[in-house]
């Protein structure tokens, strides 16, 4: 059973991909807003031209970040991470998640049923793809780290299903420290 659902989830997820690019390319050569992610991304305190931007993320970090693009599930970096740390924006270094509220929702996506602050995350409609989705962007530089559900666990019951791209970690003993510790890494 959890072999089939791996691959209905693959197979859905490359129709995803080439739908969205397909999107991405149209809406690029007819001069079209590709996301809303580059609407206006001058409201966020870090903001980076497309050059910039390009310079300091892989292709696919760009892709996932600044186009609100998605990873293969179960196959990338911090899906199956069970260390003890903080997960940033891996655009610019805004804190975002940590590991005590990481849990494996068997989606193949990094999940998290609830962020540091609800004030470093900011949520965005999203009916892209024929569906009614919350998107998560980073508060800090307005880039697309993933979705939010309302199928979490509790005590929240929210799933933030996030990307590996869009993600960096760094391992801590969380116990040690304090909210006020957990500083943004510089990029």
């Amino acid at each position: 059973m959890k072999i089939i659902r791996t691959l209905t989830s693959v197979l859905l997820l490359f129709f995803i991909m080439s739908f969205g690019y397909q999107s991405v390319r149209h809406s690029q050569n007819s001069g079209e807003q590709a996301s809303s992610i580059s609407a206006d991304s001058s409201k966020y305190p870090i903001h980076k031209t497309k050059e910039e931007w390009k310079q300091l993320l892989s292709w696919r970090e760009y892709r996932v970040l600044r186009k609100g693009g998605t990873e293969i599930p179960f196959v990338n970096e911090y899906n199956d991470n069970t260390k003890e740390g903080i997960y940033y924006c891996k655009a610019c270094g805004q804190p975002l998640y940590t590991s005590a509220t990481k849990y494996d929702s068997g989606t193949g996506w990094p999940s998290f049923w609830e962020p540091i602050s609800l004030s470093y995350v900011e949520k965005k409609a999203d009916n892209s793809l024929f569906m009614e989705r919350t998107e998560i962007v980073c508060a800090r530089c307005g880039s697309h780290i993933g979705h939010v559900f309302k199928d979490g666990p509790e005590p929240t019951g929210f799933r933030y299903c996030m990307n590996s791209h869009a993600l960096d970690f760094v391992a801590a003993d969380l116990d040690s420290l304090n909210p006020n510790q957990i500083a943004i890494n510089s990029k």
